[in-house]
């Protein structure tokens, strides 16, 4: 499919599958997906505290050949989660007025991406991490032209995947390793030598939930 009739596609079925608002945290529709969805005992230790709140930018593009998803890969010196495909966002701070705000901040800061150049289109459920993060994803379209700049603090390289492959569930696996003691199962999608896995897997599934059909939901 060419780019302008998979866009109108596209936009046709975020705008019937996204949410409007973020779920906020009193939301009793706001039941989070998470880890705990293939690992439910990961959820009394995820919800032993407060959760700390973030956002991440789920970014669009139109490619003459279709639409993509860009993902970042985080550096390799990082303490946390580094060298692991992500999409662009962290912590919500005190100053962002809304998980919008923060998710674009934080894709300036990762990659450079000015948020003149992005759309925003609506929101995916709550995802609720084993390590207490309650991450708000936003969806956006960033138009193609726009212009990154790695941070190579935080990021060191940016990929794109077409979102029909992404939202196509034969597409993911479940996957187990090894992780402080015991064997832990968890959401991937494996694309040619990228590894998408975890947190940043579960969004991709659930992004391929709010995108399908009513009569496949």
């Amino acid at each position: 499919m060419s780019a302008a009739p998979a866009v109108a596609a596209f936009l046709a079925r975020a705008a019937a599958g996204l949410r409007p608002e973020p779920p906020g945290p009193l939301d009793p529709t706001a039941n989070p997906r998470g880890d705990h969805d293939v690992e439910p005992d990961v959820l009394d230790a995820a919800l032993a505290r407060p959760p700390r709140l973030a956002a991440v930018l789920v970014p669009v593009l139109a490619r003459p050949d279709g639409v993509t998803v860009l993902f970042t890969e985080r550096a390799a010196h990082l303490r946390d989660h580094s060298g692991q495909i992500a999409f662009p966002g962290g912590k919500i701070d005190p100053a962002d007025p809304s998980p919008l705000a923060a998710a674009l901040r934080e894709a300036e800061e990762e990659i450079g991406l000015d948020r003149a150049f992005v759309r925003p289109l609506g929101y995916l459920d709550h995802y609720l991490s084993g390590t207490g993060f309650l991450v708000t994803p936003v969806v956006g379209l960033v138009r193609p032209q726009a212009p990154l700049h790695l941070n190579p603090n935080e990021v060191a390289d940016a990929f794109e995947v077409p979102l029909d492959f992404l939202v196509d569930v034969a597409n993911h696996a479940l996957h187990s390793r090894e992780w402080r003691g015991r064997q832990r199962r968890y959401y991937a999608i494996p694309f040619g030598d990228r590894y998408i896995w975890g947190v940043t897997a579960g969004i991709v599934r659930n992004l391929s939930e709010r995108l399908a059909s009513p009569a496949q939901r």
